[in-house]
């Protein structure tokens, strides 16, 4: 680059070296929001794709070939080991959370981690006490709850703060989908106890306890739960017919298909969560109510540039529900996109994740969600888990 070339377009911004871990869905979710993240925001430094990293060798190639990716591994500590990585993102099962967070900190990496955080609670502290560790040497830690970067979840936590539904009395949040209702569904890593931790409630109740909690700035104190697994067997993945016709080799489902529970809020507050993998024709619906003593809020994910509002202090011969088009530039995150009325999408949300982690990095201040709220999550799944196995006794969440 010529000198007259910094002049006008500035000095080269530092190089952030990202370390990925994980190739699939989310891998690929993340690759294209650090990949997007610099050219759509002023950053601070300059995400690189350094090095991802996954158990098979031609499929893990022919993904950093895909996703831009300079280095290809079929062992995740390489990634750790790394000096050319300066952020680990961890995009694998929930079994293998902690191991590769934890090595990563004390190896003196930043660490983006998928929700849930882990899949117990033991293992989600010894994540948060060596986030803390790392923090002390100038490092962070988040956890990947990318609904928070929704912008008009953000403008919905923006009208909350600012009292516009005064106390909150209500929160109902809802996720559903339906890619398990085929009894034929072959037995993924995600219905193995083993792998994922739980079913449809760590998968989709993260989420939703996640934004309620975000939302209302509130933890949740306690539920009332029940679960259920209405498929008990699914044939294996990698299983051939017996004969012509015969019966596939089937494995036991060892963790839920779908969630229902109460909370209350630290305040007093009610809320209701309800999570599926099994509610035909729902393909991706999650969907949040809040009502407080001055108005609500409402929003679809199918909808996501969408907000509705209804002012509870306005005449009732006008007031009512309204729709908010939340495209405009002084709207959360839409500076850096397109004029009003232009629609971001799902994609987006990785790509505001990425924006809001470099700036952490980059003034030091801790990230959020942090693995300590990371941790509070899996223990309201937890106990999500202990109130349904004592048919939906109320169960108080550890603070």
């Amino acid at each position: 680059m010529k000198h007259s070339d910094r002049r006008e377009y500035g000095e080269p911004k530092p190089d952030l070296g990202i370390g990925m871990v994980g190739y699939a869905f989310m891998g690929v979710a993340h690759s294209q929001a650090w990949r997007t993240a610099g050219h759509a925001f002023p950053l601070p430094l300059r995400p690189r794709l350094a090095m991802i990293s996954g158990r098979d060798e031609a499929a893990v190639g022919a993904a950093a070939r895909q996703q831009g990716w300079a280095a290809a591994v079929t062992d995740w500590r390489a990634v750790v080991d790394s000096d050319d990585v300066d952020l680990v993102d961890i995009c694998t099962p929930g079994d293998s959370h902690a191991e590769i967070a934890i090595a990563a900190l004390e190896a003196g990496k930043h660490v983006l981690c998928e929700k849930p955080l882990a899949n117990s609670v033991p293992e989600a502290e010894a994540m948060v006490e060596a986030a803390r560790a790392a923090s002390r040497r100038g490092q962070v830690a988040m956890v990947g709850f990318n609904y928070r970067r929704v912008p008009a979840i953000a403008q919905a936590r923006r009208l909350i703060a600012a009292g516009r539904l005064g106390a909150l009395r209500h929160i109902r949040v809802t996720y559903l989908q339906d890619w398990l209702v085929d009894p034929e569904f072959p037995l993924t890593w995600r219905l193995s106890r083993e792998k994922a931790g739980s079913g449809a409630l760590g998968d989709l109740g993260a989420h939703a306890v996640d934004l309620a909690q975000y939302l209302s700035a509130e933890p949740l104190a306690g539920v009332s739960a029940l679960t259920e697994t209405f498929v008990s067997e699914r044939p294996l993945a990698a299983a051939t017919l017996t004969g012509d016709d015969g019966p596939r080799a089937r494995g036991p489902v060892t963790v839920d298909d779908a969630a229902l529970f109460t909370g209350r809020l630290a305040s007093g507050a009610l809320a209701s969560f309800e999570v599926s993998r099994v509610a035909a024709g729902r393909k991706n619906a999650l969907r949040v109510e809040i009502n407080g003593e001055l108005g609500s809020l409402a929003f679809d994910l199918e909808r996501l540039n969408e907000l509705s509002f209804h002012d509870h202090t306005e005449p009732a011969t006008t007031a009512g529900f309204r729709r908010v088009l939340v495209t405009e530039p002084e709207h959360p995150y839409l500076e850096a996109w397109w004029p009003p009325g232009h629609a971001l999408g799902y994609e987006h949300t990785f790509t505001h994740q990425a924006h809001d982690l470099v700036h952490a990095i980059a003034t030091g201040t801790d990230p959020a969600p942090s693995f300590t709220e990371g941790l509070q999550v899996q223990r309201v799944l937890a106990a999500v888990e202990e109130s349904a196995a004592k048919n939906a006794s109320y169960t108080p969440v550890p603070v």
